[in-house]
């Protein structure tokens, strides 16, 4: 079983998701990419920010997320990540083949969708006045926090 599915809604800058790929591929987790996209898989910068590793990602593309939920139906195991949180991320009961979601990096994910799950919604702490920090740290500080949580490392 993989690590993690990390889920981008409707991703906009491939160097974000070539990035997010690279965690993907060393932390053995999934990437599910939902549509639309601001980019075209194949484009330069997306695999330039990916490197040699895209070649070894396990990702798929979703035309919308109930096509997604369709197929991985929503249940505890659903993060979604969110700067309008309250909870920290330290603080999300990270499992083996949990979800990760993450939104556009210009508007996040849909009010709707985290007014919905509010008891699965998360933030990384920043400082006062900070937006937003990049999508792939983001990422990046959710899936190793899950990595610490599932201890899977100590097999690694």
């Amino acid at each position: 079983m993989k690590l993690f599915h990390i889920v981008l809604v409707e991703p906009q800058i491939p160097q974000n998701t070539g990035n997010i790929g690279r965690l993907c591929v060393a932390s053995d987790s999934i990437l599910h990419l939902i549509h639309p996209l601001g980019f075209k898989i194949g484009q330069k910068e997306l695999k330039r920010a990916g490197l040699d590793y895209w070649q070894h990602l396990e990702v798929y593309q979703w035309q919308h997320l109930q096509a997604f939920w369709k197929a991985f139906p929503l249940d505890k195991q659903h993060f979604f990540f969110s700067t309008k949180a309250r909870a920290l991320h330290y603080d999300a009961p990270l499992e083996q083949g949990g979800f990760l979601y993450f939104g556009r990096e210009d508007a996040g994910l849909d009010k709707a969708l985290l007014e919905e799950f509010p008891t699965q919604v998360y933030k990384l702490p920043m400082k006062a006045g900070v937006r937003s920090i990049n999508l792939a740290t983001s990422v990046g500080g959710v899936l190793y926090e899950g990595v610490r949580q599932s201890q899977l490392y100590k097999q690694w």
